[in-house]
């Protein structure tokens, strides 16, 4: 009975030990499987130092090595996001991808740079390269202006935000582009409606050009258009307001001189309303 005793606690002991190493062995297996798959070793060794690895990014750089450029910068960024380097590798992404013609890259880049670094000293050059991230994407105006009008606030911000900044005046200048960009856009959907006899829309259309882009090179052909339509309308003091305007401000052009005969076939002759929107919209224009 006492040997019987001792067989079966053997066999249970066995059997406790079977059902141990069912268990610890897919766990060791696992272990193993996952050494295979991920090497912490060499993993630790793949991580360059900061400084190191943004100079890599400056040195392929200038070497017109684009891409091997954008991935330098990308991995401080990644490996090292609390250091000095990944704040400079940010603004250096965000050119390399303008570079490379990457505009969203680089819009998305820049504009995060500003947001979490307003105010370093690269702040304004990062909201420079968004700015000229919309340029390089402008369309004709015959398709959608969107970029255009992106391109304006983000250069506005940038000369109210950073004024003593070395990027104003060309910041100045892209602003021009872009309004007289969607200053041509509203032209040439008034000149669609006008010829489509739809005067009404039309007239919205080029006085948008006289209210709000006075200073482009299309006021002059938006106050004749104004007269063509308001004359067309049989709207008389209107058309003849809009030609006095015109004429008190550009004396000597081409679209008055001819605003000027349209009124005479009629019988008529410029003459301001003094209580009209284009009388006042005048003086703005004269700075009276």
């Amino acid at each position: 009975m006492t040997e019987l005793r001792k067989a079966d606690c053997a066999a249970h002991r066995r059997s406790v030990g079977l059902a141990a190493a069912a268990i610890v062995l897919p766990l060791f297996v696992s272990a193993c499987a996952s050494d295979k798959d991920v090497d912490l070793t060499s993993y630790v060794e793949s991580i360059e130092p900061a400084d190191a690895l943004y100079n890599q990014g400056l040195a392929n750089l200038e070497a017109g090595r684009m891409t091997e450029a954008a991935r330098k910068f990308d991995a401080v960024d990644r490996q090292h996001p609390y250091s000095e380097q990944a704040r400079k590798s940010m603004v250096m992404a965000a050119f390399t991808n303008y570079r490379q013609g990457k505009y969203e890259e680089a819009i998305n880049t820049g504009q995060r740079y500003v947001s979490l670094y307003p105010t370093s000293d690269d702040a304004a050059y990062a909201q420079y390269i968004v700015g000229l991230s919309y340029y390089r994407q402008v369309r004709d105006v015959t398709q959608d202006q969107k970029e255009a009008r992106r391109l304006a606030e983000t250069m506005r911000e940038l000369v109210d935000r950073w004024p003593e900044s070395e990027y104003v005046d060309d910041a100045h200048a892209k602003i021009r582009f872009a309004r007289d960009q969607l200053a041509g856009k509203e032209m040439q959907v008034g000149r669609y409606y006008q010829e489509r006899r739809e005067f009404i829309a039309a007239v919205k259309r080029f006085r948008n050009v006289v209210e709000m882009y006075s200073d482009t090179r299309h006021i002059e052909e938006a106050l004749a258009r104004l007269t063509e339509s308001y004359y067309a309308m049989g709207l008389a003091s209107e058309a003849q307001t809009a030609a006095a305007v015109l004429g008190h401000n550009y004396p000597e052009s081409q679209w008055y001189k001819d605003s000027y005969a349209l009124l005479q076939s009629g019988g008529l002759s410029p003459r301001e309303d003094q209580g009209s929107w284009l009388s006042r919209a005048g003086k703005v224009l004269t700075g009276s």
